[in-house]
């Protein structure tokens, strides 16, 4: 089974192996052995193109009429997505968002560990919340540089998350997450996913108003 890492992968692409990565963790659940592509694109929303599409750009999955092996392939998508070990994150903000993703059991179940905490509220620092350390804002680089931490999560107000971000590149962190509602910069090598609610929203809206516009389908 090949593995092309030379060919730079879509973001849409690595979205949809996440989906598919769900279903295939469902249907182990399940007990279930084999699955077509037909089952994967119905479970999943898209085609059975699109999924063989995906899948071979990675290697050679599956036998014609058989369909896939789901323990096979579930574990050859977690090893893609970098899941066959576990990443030490630092959630910095611990507002509303932060400490519902605190309490958020799932994530470490998927192998993300939230190693330390930092707020600049003191009524918050030196606390220890679902099980984590929550620090005081100036030790971030001290401490994400002590636990090697990996990934960042920003869910501070907006005009606090490019320092933020700059500290978490500045300390080591090559990926983040960032929830305040801006466009932060950091440098080509860290890679940055915004998750902007209310921009989600207005996409859904607009999407909703144009449906509502379009001429009837009978």
């Amino acid at each position: 089974m090949s593995h092309s890492g030379q060919r730079r992968i879509s973001e849409s692409t690595v979205r949809r192996l996440s989906v598919y990565l769900r279903f295939l963790r469902e249907l182990t659940r399940q007990g279930r052995e084999l699955v077509s592509s037909r089952q994967l694109a119905r479970g999943c929303g898209t085609t059975p193109a699109q999924v063989r599409k995906d899948l071979s750009l990675f290697g050679s999955f599956g036998k014609r009429g058989r369909g896939y092996t789901v323990d096979e392939l579930r574990r050859t998508l977690e090893g893609i997505l970098g899941l066959g070990r576990r990443w030490r994150v630092a959630l910095v903000g611990v507002g509303k968002i932060g400490s519902a993703l605190l309490g958020y059991q799932d994530l470490a179940r998927r192998g993300f560990d939230i190693a330390a905490a930092f707020d600049s509220d003191p009524a918050k620092t030196g606390q220890v919340m679902s099980g984590v350390q929550v620090y005081p804002a100036e030790r971030l680089t001290e401490v994400v540089r002590m636990q090697q931490i990996e990934l960042g999560i920003i869910a501070t107000p907006p005009e606090s998350a490019q320092t933020v971000a700059d500290e978490l590149v500045g300390a080591g962190v090559g990926a983040i997450l960032n929830f305040a509602p801006v466009e932060i910069d950091v440098p080509e090598s860290v890679t940055v996913r915004t998750m902007d609610v209310a921009l989600e929203l207005e996409g859904l809206s607009f999407m909703l108003t144009s449906g509502d516009r379009m001429p009837s389908r009978e």
